[in-house]
C-alpha cells in the first residue's frame, strides 16, 4: 500500500498484506444470489440446453485447488469417454458396421478436445512474469474458444449428414447393434457432461462448462441414432435424418449459450450480480462511505477486483490502512473466487492505494 499523508509534505511508503494462498479461506458462504432461474420442467429444460457457469458465485476460494479440481475432472472424464468409445469399438468389431466405426472414431477425436483445457489448467498455475504480468489465466478462455469451435463443427457435421440422408436415403444395417452403440454413447457422454458442468460451476471455469456442453452435444448425437433406429423399427425409415436435423437444432441452442458465456469472459464481462455484491460488501465496511469505479474481470477461474473507496473526512492514514484491509477481507468473504484485489482509498485528508496479488 502507498499512502499520501494528510500534511503539506507528500510522503509515500510501501506496505503489503501477506496471505497464505496455499489453502482456501474459511468463510461462511451463506449468501443469497439473485440469479432467478426458472423452476420445474421449464427450469430443467433451461438447465439442459442453456447451462452456464454461474460466474463462480459459489466457487471455491483457492486458485490452485480450483485448478487441481479442474485437472482431475478432465482426467476422469477422459477415462470415462475412453471407456465409452472402447465399448462402441467392441460393438463395431462384433457388428462389422462401417457407419458405427466412423461414429466411434468421431467420439475418440472429440474426447481429445479436453487436452487443450488440461494444458490451460496447467498453464494457469504458473506465476506471472515480466512478459505475462497478469499471469496465464487467459489460456483457459482460449481453450473455451476452441471448444466452442468444436461444438460448431459438430452442428455442421450433424446437419450436413442429416440433409444428405434425406436427399439420398440409405438403409440402416445391424439395427440392434446400432441401437446398443447409441445407448452406450449417450450414457457415457451425458455422464461426463453432468460431471464437467458441475465441477466447472464449482471452480468458476466457463471453459470446463463449455467442454461439458461439448460432451452433451456428442451424447445428443448418439441419442439421435437411438431414436432413428426406433423410427426405422416403427416403419418410418426417414426418422433417422429427421431426428438428426432436430439434434442439429439442439446443438445450435447449446452452442449459443456456450459461445455467449465464453465470449463474455473474453470481453471481460461478469454477472452484474457479482458487481452488486462487490459494491454491497465494500460499502458495508465500517468507515467506508462509498465504493466507486468498481471493476471486475475474470482471469481463468480467478476474479480480479478493482475499486475506489471513499472514506469519511478526517480519516487518518493508519485508519485508512485498516479499512482497506477490512474491505479486502469483506470481498474475499462475499466473493470466494477473488484472486487479485486492487483498492484505491481516498478521503479529504487521506489517500491510500492497496494492491494485493494472489
Amino acid at each position: 500500500m502507498t499512502t499520501n499523508r494528510p500534511s503539506a509534505e507528500l510522503h509515500e511508503h510501501p506496505h503489503s498484506h501477506e496471505h497464505d494462498h496455499g489453502r482456501p479461506h474459511e468463510h461462511d458462504h451463506d449468501h443469497e444470489h439473485g440469479h432467478g432461474h426458472p423452476s420445474g420442467f421449464k427450469g430443467w429444460l433451461h438447465e439442459v440446453f442453456v447451462p452456464h457457469s454461474h460466474d463462480a458465485a459459489d466457487s471455491i476460494d483457492d486458485a490452485l485447488e480450483a485448478s487441481g479440481q479442474g485437472i482431475r475432472a478432465v482426467k476422469i472424464s477422459l477415462v470415462v469417454l475412453g471407456l465409452t468409445a472402447a465399448a462402441q469399438l467392441a460393438i463395431v468389431a462384433i457388428s462389422g458396421s462401417v457407419a458405427l466405426l466412423a461414429d466411434t472414431i468421431h467420439n475418440f477425436s472429440d474426447a481429445l478436445t479436453a487436452v487443450p483445457l488440461w494444458i490451460a489448467f496447467l498453464l494457469g498455475r504458473r506465476v506471472a512474469n515480466d512478459r505475462y504480468t497478469h499471469g496465464y489465466g487467459r489460456a483457459e478462455d482460449l481453450a473455451g474458444l476452441f471448444i466452442v469451435a468444436m461444438i460448431a463443427l459438430s452442428a455442421i457435421v450433424a446437419g450436413v449428414e442429416s440433409i444428405r440422408r434425406l436427399a439420398e436415403p440409405q438403409p440402416l444395417d445391424n439395427l440392434g447393434w446400432v441401437l446398443a452403440a447409441g445407448v452406450v454413447g449417450f450414457a457415457g457422454n451425458e455422464a461426463v457432461a453432468v460431471y464437467r458442468i458441475r465441477v466447472g460451476r464449482r471452480i468458476g471455469s466457463a471453459a470446463l462448462v463449455a467442454d461439458g456442453v461439448h460432451a452433451r452435444t456428442d451424447g445428443f448425437t448418439s441419442l439421435a441414432v437411438v431414436l432413428g433406429v426406433a423410427g426405422v423399427w416403427a416403419g418410418f425409415p426417414l426418422a433417422d435424418p429427421i431426428v438428426g436435423l432436430l439434434i442439429t437444432a439442439t446443438i445450435l441452442v447449446l452452442l449459443w449459450g456456450t459461445a455467449r458465456d465464453v465470449g463474455r469472459r473474453l470481453l471481460d464481462g461478469v454477472d452484474p450480480d457479482l458487481t452488486r455484491r462487490t459494491r454491497h460488501a465494500l460499502e458495508h465496511v465500517e468507515g467506508i462511505e462509498q465504493a466507486s469505479a468498481v471493476r471486475l474481470r475474470w482471469s481463468g477461474h480467478s476474479l480480479v477486483v478493482q475499486a475506489r473507496l471513499h472514506l469519511a473526512p478526517g480519516t487518518t492514514v493508519a485508519t485508512a490502512d485498516q479499512q482497506a484491509a477490512a474491505a479486502e477481507h469483506a470481498l474475499r468473504h462475499a466473493l470466494p473466487a477473488v484472486g487479485t484485489v486492487d483498492l484505491t482509498v481516498t478521503a479529504h485528508s487521506a489517500t491510500a492505494t492497496a494492491q494485493e496479488h494472489p
